[in-house]
C-alpha cells in the first residue's frame, strides 16, 4: 500500500484539477473524502459519507405574502376559497423548490460516488499487479 499511496494521491490531484477545469466546481468535498479513504481515515475508510451541510433556504417566494388571518375574520365562502387556493399554491411552490434542491444534492452525491469508484478501481488494478509480481518473485525463489 505504501508504494501505491503517492500514485493514488497524484491521481486524486489530477481528478481535482479535472473537476476544476471542466466547470464542475471545486470537487473539494469528493476529493477530500477520497484522500481520507486512501490515507486510512476511519470514517472515510468505512464508506460513511458525512451528512450534508444545512444551509439557509434560498427561496423565490414572493415577498410580503401575508398569512391568513384567523378563520373568524373571514366572512364569505369566496374569501375562504381564495385563502385555501393561496395556501395550496404556496405549499406547491415550497415543495417544488425542496424537490429541486433534493435532486441537486443527489447528483452531487452520485458524482462523488462515481469518482470514488474510479479511484478504487485503479487502486484495485495496481494491487492485483503488485500481487502478481510478488507471486512471480516467490515462485522464482522456490525454484
Amino acid at each position: 500500500m505504501s508504494v501505491l499511496l503517492p500514485v493514488i494521491l497524484h491521481m486524486l490531484a489530477s481528478l481535482e484539477q479535472f473537476m476544476l477545469s471542466s466547470g464542475r466546481g471545486t470537487g473539494e468535498s469528493c476529493v477530500q473524502k477520497l484522500i481520507m479513504a486512501v490515507t486510512g481515515d476511519e470514517t472515510a475508510a468505512t464508506g460513511d459519507m458525512p451528512a450534508y451541510q444545512i444551509r439557509t433556504p434560498t427561496t423565490t417566494l414572493p415577498q410580503g405574502v401575508v398569512m391568513a388571518a384567523s378563520p373568524g375574520t373571514l366572512h364569505s365562502p369566496q374569501q375562504l376559497a381564495e385563502e385555501a387556493t393561496r395556501k395550496r399554491e404556496l405549499r406547491l411552490l415550497k415543495n417544488r423548490e425542496a424537490a429541486k434542491e433534493c435532486r441537486r444534492r443527489k447528483k452531487e452525491y452520485i458524482k462523488c460516488l462515481e469518482s470514488r469508484v474510479a479511484v478504487l478501481e485503479v487502486q484495485n488494478k495496481k494491487l492485483i499487479e503488485e500481487l502478481e509480481t510478488l507471486k512471480d518473485i516467490c515462485s522464482s525463489k522456490a525454484d
